[in-house]
């Protein structure tokens, strides 16, 4: 990853802090893995299972954390940046060296795009082509808005929101300073809310659903990123609600009145079923189901495919998937998993037969 601009190690620390471990004038332009870096590199070591590669790696300096760098044997003619969490440190690297090389956005409006006069639109703001701001939005300082945008009425953005190109923003939706929103996301469309309303059984059925009005809002607060194609519905009566700095991946389904907490992750294809309330700094694997009015506490983590059917009151990890094995043992378990009643019904008449019988000599009533 180039960044268009090298950086000393004592300029990054001033920055992001850390110590330096050898020479501070030393400048990095770009980031590498500690296998491919070069002398004009910062790699990092986050997993131990590479630390070999920190003797071999021509990299101009490594970014590690003080136990790991106790482990490097030769150091001679190596650079260091040590901090407590190499991870995190790259990350926010990562993105300064983003922000370097990326050209500064031109604040205005694209002649093709359509800004009702009733919205407010801060002139610092980038509208891209064929972006729609409906009456009564407001758009916040800095915002940037691309090609095919739809923000809807009423809507508010937060400073330093950016709107991927074709989200949409339906009316009466907020969203809080620096939220991301990635390509094709849609934001505060109807819940799945139908009231049946049947008679009679079989082909005699008649009737049909009776569409429920969804009249809340979504609420998203500050730093929330949210993955392409994902869905957020809008509440039926109060407003769903996504806390600060929740991270939430592609395609997600999240229904209406949710609550997700303040910097829980939500990975791809996850499944979150209305009314569902979910904790604080929790983590929700890929293609999780969690069915709707359940809530889950703080700090829970459930696992890839899971299905959670009842609230997770304590924290801790959670499973319920069954792991990928050889299709002939999965159709040998299954045969077994279908007979568990019976086998169920044998054990109990054991146990019955076992407790009448008469005891040995010498048997003891335990």
């Amino acid at each position: 990853m180039a960044s268009g601009m090298a950086i000393t190690l004592d300029d990054l620390v001033k920055r992001f802090g850390g110590e330096v471990a050898g020479d501070g004038a030393h400048a990095v332009g770009s980031l590498a893995p500690l296998d491919k870096a070069g002398p004009g590199q910062l790699a990092f070591l986050a997993n131990q299972k590479y630390l070999p590669q920190v003797e071999t790696t021509r990299a101009g300096a490594v970014l590690i954390s003080p136990a790991d760098l106790e482990k490097v044997t030769n150091r001679a003619g190596s650079n260091f940046i040590v901090t407590p969490n190499p991870y995190a440190y790259f990350a926010r690297v990562a993105q300064a060296f983003i922000d370097l090389a990326t050209p500064k956005p031109v604040p205005g409006v694209h002649p093709s795009a359509s800004i009702d006069p009733a919205a407010k639109v801060a002139a610092s703001a980038v509208i891209g082509p064929h972006v729609t701001v409906e009456a009564g939005a407001v758009v916040g300082e800095r915002v940037k808005l691309d090609a095919g945008v739809v923000v809807g009425r009423g809507v508010k953005l937060g400073d330093d929101v950016h709107l991927y190109p074709n989200v949409t923003v339906y009316h009466g939706c907020k969203l809080g300073a620096r939220v991301i929103v990635h390509a094709g996301a849609v934001i505060g469309a109807d819940g799945f809310g139908f009231a049946p309303d049947f008679t009679g059984e079989g082909d005699a059925r008649t009737g049909s659903w009776v569409k429920i009005p969804q009249v809340g809002a979504v609420d998203i607060a500050d730093d929330v990123e949210i993955g392409a194609n994902t869905t957020i519905d809008r509440g039926a009566m109060a407003d769903t609600v996504i806390e600060e700095c929740v991270k939430i991946d592609n395609l997600v389904q999240i229904g209406h009145n949710c609550r997700i907490g303040a910097y829980t992750v939500v990975a791809g294809c996850a499944g979150i079923a209305g009314s569902t309330n979910i904790g604080k700094h929790c983590m929700i694997g890929g293609a999780v189901g969690i069915a709707g009015h359940v809530t889950l506490a703080d700090y829970v983590i459930v696992t890839a495919q899971s299905g959670v059917s009842k609230s997770l009151t304590k924290p801790g990890m959670y499973t319920s998937a069954f792991p990928a094995v050889p299709h002939a043992d999965w159709n040998k378990s299954a045969a077994i998993m279908r007979n568990l009643d019976k086998m169920r019904e044998r054990i109990k008449a054991l146990e019955t037969a076992l407790a009448g019988a008469p005891r040995r000599e010498g048997e003891s009533g335990t």
